[in-house]
């Protein structure tokens, strides 16, 4: 495979994995290669992160394709490697689990990327059910090898005799775990490699990257996706805060200033041909957040909650409210300076949204205007936040235009594709038809909704 046809193809891979790569960008990545030493492929990967790779949350993905697309070896270049210390083929394990207890103690990058090589060569692989294939796994290597069950024959080895629990431990502690966290990637990398020279490049690559965190879809995202989210979501609300104050100031005029009106029309005769307003009292927006806290939409509910939590610091008044097929004012939860993860367990065991444990769009929207109707007032933007799916019952459609009218402002961010809206009890579109409803499956999308808001 020649250079651009490398080149070509991991653009186009970086791409599927969903890291925004333009022409422009592909063009500049090439230019660079021309000023760089080929032949040193940390230089290669620093020209191409610099001009490919836009936020930190893409560099890991980046690094992986780039593992894949420009290898720092192939299988056939092993016999190649310096002389070593013992015979990584030949070695008992016990040898290879103290040569590798000496690496994590201060081996080289370099070092622990041959040594993982070897052990992959020798341990990673199982016969594959098509004759002359073989299967790579990261797993079998670990087992064989164990090195999280290294660090008390390290200590021993490294401390001799000093004092335990000191300083020095934890220094050497910190460095075993930080490139024991090297050789596990080293290994994966390598399987990776291995399994892109048996099946192609394009296939492992594929499945190699998962998409970056602002892509992740809400409907599946994990719990270690959502500790991530947090730290996305506070800059969100901010941008959010800012926006409906803007669309405050743009969509309101103050009162009629009579006496600088007639003023100016001594100019045209008695004519008021300029009107003057008197300037708007600035404040800040209020916010009522409706969300769908149901299971078919958990993961969702927990980010808007987190969310809701962010917000709830930014604007003057917030009031939220969570339903299932009831609702209930979650605002309580959700004080400033509150756990949020704290608030979120009081919010299930306490909160009243559950009455037969089946969504209903319908009699939570009634509830809510009997219950909570003087919420929503002429400064008041609403934010509903579900995928607008009923159980087959009635959605109480002029409730809900009856509260978008008293309104200030009215949004609706659904979690599923728009292609799945109107399917099976799902009642978008009449819903749509009252007020915006936006798709809202990731951060990226949220952030281009926010964006909308100018």
């Amino acid at each position: 495979m020649s250079l651009i046809d490398r080149h070509v193809g991991f653009v186009r891979a970086l791409r599927e994995a969903g890291i925004p790569v333009s022409v422009a960008e592909g063009l500049d990545a090439a230019h660079a290669l021309r000023v760089i030493e080929l032949s040193e492929r940390e230089s290669l990967r620093a020209a191409y992160a610099a001009t490919l790779v836009k936020k930190p949350a893409y560099r890991p993905g980046f690094d992986v394709l780039f593992d894949l697309w420009f290898p720092a070896s192939t299988s056939g270049m092993y016999a190649e490697r310096a002389e070593r210390p013992i015979d990584l083929e030949t070695a008992p394990v016990d040898e290879l689990r103290d040569h590798l207890a000496r690496l994590l103690t201060g081996g080289s990058d370099q070092e622990l990327r041959e040594f993982a090589q070897a052990v992959v060569g020798r341990f990673g692989h199982q016969p594959a059910a098509t004759p002359g294939r073989q299967n790579w796994f990261s797993y079998s290597v670990m087992r064989a090898l164990s090195p999280e069950t290294l660090m008390a024959r390290i200590l021993q080895n490294v401390l001799q005799g000093q004092e335990r629990g000191g300083l020095a431990e934890k220094n050497v502690r910190r460095t075993v775990y930080d490139n024991t966290r090297r050789f596990e990637e080293a290994v994966a990398t390598d399987v990776r490699r291995r399994i892109a020279e048996d099946s192609g490049i394009e296939r492992i690559a594929r499945s190699a990257v998962r998409p970056p965190l602002d892509q992740i879809d809400f409907l599946r995202v994990t719990k270690a996706d959502l500790a991530r989210l947090r730290r996305e979501v506070h800059p969100l609300a901010r941008r959010l805060a800012t926006r409906l104050t803007i669309r405050q100031r743009k969509g309101r005029r103050g009162r009629l200033d009579f006496r600088r009106t007639v003023r100016a029309s001594l100019q045209s005769g008695g004519v008021p041909l300029t009107t003057h307003f008197r300037p708007p009292r600035p404040h800040k927006p209020e916010l009522v957040i409706l969300c769908d806290t149901s299971d078919s939409v958990s993961s969702f509910a927990h980010f808007t909650l987190l969310l809701t939590y962010a917000l709830r610091e930014q604007f003057t008044k917030v009031r939220a409210f969570g339903f299932v097929d009831t609702v209930d004012e979650i605002t309580r939860f959700f004080v400033p300076g509150a756990d949020v993860v704290e608030a979120m367990t009081r919010l299930t065991n306490e909160a009243d949204m559950v009455r037969f444990g089946r969504t209903n769009y319908g009699h939570s929207l009634e509830r809510f205007a009997e219950r909570y109707g003087d919420a929503i007032g002429p400064r008041t933007s609403l934010l509903i936040l579900g995928d607008a799916r009923s159980n087959y019952q009635p959605p109480a459609l002029d409730v809900l235009r009856s509260l978008v009218g008293r309104s200030r402002h009215a949004y609706w961010l659904n979690p599923e594709p728009v292609a799945q809206w109107d399917t099976g009890d799902s009642v978008a579109s009449e819903y749509g038809a009252v007020v915006p409803m936006h798709e809202c499956r990731n951060v990226a999308q949220l952030t281009a909704f926010i964006e909308t808001l100018a």
